[in-house]
């Protein structure tokens, strides 16, 4: 069994999950508030020493015909800053979809929401089991 991170990136707030190998759950943990880079990867520094993930899945945003935008590079330059920082490998998941889940909501906790949604959909696309 193996923990794995969900991260939901934004400039302002990175949305955190948590989940593992064997049960394959995602569940939201905590947004990160950080204005500048130096806290953001303080704050998630503490949370892989935590929880010692084997993985961190990030979401790709792009446009709905698979386009890719500025938020879809800042979000491959921050799973690269994972990667590179912590020694954590990453993953990246399509996120086009999993925002309409959490559109009628407001606040904070949509970003713990949101790396949720990633994480889980992670899972249920690396699920070796037959459906």
């Amino acid at each position: 069994m193996s923990t794995v991170l969900g991260f939901d990136f934004g400039l302002k707030r990175v949305g955190v999950a948590v989940g593992n190998t064997l049960m394959k759950q995602a569940s939201p943990l905590q947004v990160i508030h950080a204005a500048g880079n130096d806290a953001k990867f303080a704050a998630i520094a503490a949370l892989i020493e935590e929880w010692q993930p084997a993985l961190c899945v990030v979401g790709l945003p792009m446009h709905p015909d698979g386009a890719e935008h500025e938020m879809t590079v800042r979000c491959r330059r921050f799973a690269n800053q994972l990667n590179g920082r912590f020694g954590v490998a990453t993953a990246l998941v399509d996120e086009r979809y999993s925002s309409a889940v959490l559109s009628q909501r407001r606040g904070d906790v949509i970003d713990a929401e949101a790396a949720a949604i990633i994480l889980q959909q992670y899972f249920d696309e690396h699920d070796p089991s037959p459906t």
